[in-house]
Formats: structure tokens, sequence, C-alpha cells
């Protein structure tokens, strides 16, 4: 990104999204200045299961292609877990079948074989996969895109403006007067651009102690509409979840979270009784297709939107920062839209 070395950008947005594109374009040589409505630990992001798979995520082909740049790199950061957040850990994929893959799976997860009976009641997989600590992730990000404007530009106290995180909220993206300016807004973008094809899906979850799990598992049942999940962190379970439509309450339901425990126990019983430390809830920003786009503004500006990853913003978060500073810098097609 030879031409970017210099360029001033700003990000909008400091979910895994924002942070990751604005570390790519410090690395590649832009002075960057991250604006965001709130910070990092207070997003969507911040709420997030975060497991790595490429699951209902449009375009599909794009979005493997996404995911996979994504996971060679967390698969590096896994080296360093109490630093990055990252650890690449075993676990079951419930009602999912090898021969639905494509070619790929098996490909890049030379591990992916079927369950057995023991492992899982019904079809799944069993893989080893990246799962992310997502504030420890979050704090990792923020603090890689400081060092890298500041080994660049300097403190930002010297006045290049690089390598800044201001809470700031945007009402309209004029507000944003850099060359370039890149939207990482998620389901701010709704409002912002505006976008009406944006929507939440909403995700509850429950955050206990860990009683000794040291695998995840993911179930669904399609006739309830429900998928069940289990993810261990060193410190605690991560129980889930829900996925509710143009649900915008951010407020946990006690009688969901009730349920979402006894499904989680049903799966994996010492789950049964473990001391519930705190009550989340997340909106996804869903879309029918990401929109990673290059548009030149009437006064020559540069914006280039990275939104509507849904549920799977972790997963594809590093092949599509790539791609946004690419298309940041003229180096490449628009991609998605």
């Amino acid at each position: 990104m030879e031409n970017a070395r210099g360029g001033e950008v700003i990000v909008l947005g400091s979910g895994v999204i924002g942070l990751t594109t604005a570390v790519v374009l410090a690395e590649g040589g832009s002075r960057v200045r991250v604006w965001a409505r709130e910070p990092a630990e207070r997003t969507t992001s911040a709420v997030a299961g975060a497991l790595w798979w490429p699951y209902r995520i449009e375009p599909k082909a794009l979005a493997r292609a996404w995911a996979l740049q994504s996971l060679s790199v967390y698969e590096e950061l896994a080296a360093r877990p109490e630093e990055t957040g990252v650890r690449v850990v075993e676990g079951v994929l419930g009602e999912t079948r090898l021969d639905e893959q494509g070619p790929w799976a098996a490909a890049r997860l030379p591990g992916l074989r079927a369950t057995t009976a023991e492992e899982y009641p019904g079809t799944g997989l069993w893989a080893r996969l990246p799962l992310i600590d997502m504030p420890v992730h979050l704090r990792w990000l923020r603090e890689r895109f400081l060092r890298a404007s500041e080994a660049r530009w300097g403190s930002p106290r010297t006045g290049s403006g690089a390598g800044t995180i201001e809470t700031r909220t945007v009402t309209d993206l004029a507000e944003a007067g850099a060359p370039i300016v890149v939207n990482c807004t998620g389901l701010g973008a709704r409002e912002l651009v505006p976008d009406p094809a944006v929507r939440p899906v909403r995700g509850q979850l429950v955050i206990v102690e860990n009683p000794g799990v040291r695998s995840w598992v993911v179930s669904t049942d399609p006739a309830a509409g429900t998928t069940t999940y289990v993810f261990p962190q060193p410190d605690r379970l991560v129980l889930g979840g829900t996925t509710d439509e143009d649900d915008w309450s951010l407020t946990p339901d006690p009688a969901v979270a009730a349920e979402i425990v006894e499904r989680c126990a049903a799966l994996r019983p010492e789950v049964a009784g473990a001391r519930v430390l705190d009550h989340r809830v997340g909106l996804r920003p869903v879309r029918d297709a990401v929109r990673l786009q290059r548009q030149v503004l009437p006064d020559g500006r540069v914006l280039v939107h990275n939104y509507g990853h849904g549920g799977a913003g972790v997963t594809v978060a590093w092949g599509c920062a790539r791609q946004a500073a690419g298309l940041a810098v003229g180096e490449g097609p628009a991609a998605a839209g």
C-alpha cells in the first residue's frame, strides 16, 4: 500500500471491523484517526461469542475468502493467547455434515471430521477453530493500532493527528472531513448512510463460571428456530443464544436467560448450577450482503463502506480490513454492495 503512506484517513467505528481496518491502514502507512460513538468495550463486538466460522454471511464466495485470510491471522495470534485473546479450541458444529462443506474445509482444516456418538448425539463436525475472547482482543487491537501509528507518526501530541481514538457521535458522513473516510459503523449505517437494508438481529447471552468445560459446542434446532452454544473462555463460559429478527431491545429477558441455560445444560450437563456472572445483549448488524464498496464523492474525497457483517464480523475481519484498505487507496475494485 505504498501510495497510502501519508494519506489521512478517518475510520468510523471501534468494533472489531473498525479497529482491524484501522490497524491495517496504520501499518500500511496511513495517518489514521478513529471516531466512534462508543468505546470498543461497549460495542456489539465486545458481546460476540466469537467462534471463527463463515456462518450466514453473503456473498458466500467473497465471505469465504475473507474468512480464510482472517483464519491465517488468528492462527498466528493464537501463539500469544493471553495478549491477543485468541486460542485454537476443539469443539462440535452440530447439525453440520462434512460432505456439505466445500473442498476448502478439508484442505484448510485438516482435523475436520464427523463426530462420534459419544461426542455428539446427532450429526456434527469435530473441529479445531479459533475462539476469541473479545474484550481482550479489542484491547489488543486498540494497542496495536496506537503502536503502529506512534511508530510512524510519533505521539498524537506532536500534532500529526494520527493514532487517536475519539468518542464522537457522527450524524452525517460529511462531518468526517478527511480525504479518505472508511465507514465501519455496523448497525449505525442504517441511519448514517442511510441504508435501511441494515437491520438488527438481537442476540442474548448468559455468562457463567466455567465448571471445567474445555471444548465448545454449537447446536441448531431448525424446528424450534434456536441455536444453542457453549463457548469456554479461560475465566468463564459464554452461553447462547438468540436470533431475534428486527428486535432493538438491549435489555436482557430473564425468561430467555433461563431457557438459554436450560438448553446449554442439555448439551453440557456441567453447566447446570453454574453461578451466573452476567447477562449480555448484542445487536448483530445484518444485511443481505456485506457492503464493501468504494465511492468517490463530488468533492473528490473517498468514502469506503465496510459494514453489514451480521454475526460473522470476527470471522471475516482481517480479510475485509485488507480489502477496505486497498479500496481506500485505490488498489482494488469494489467488492460487494
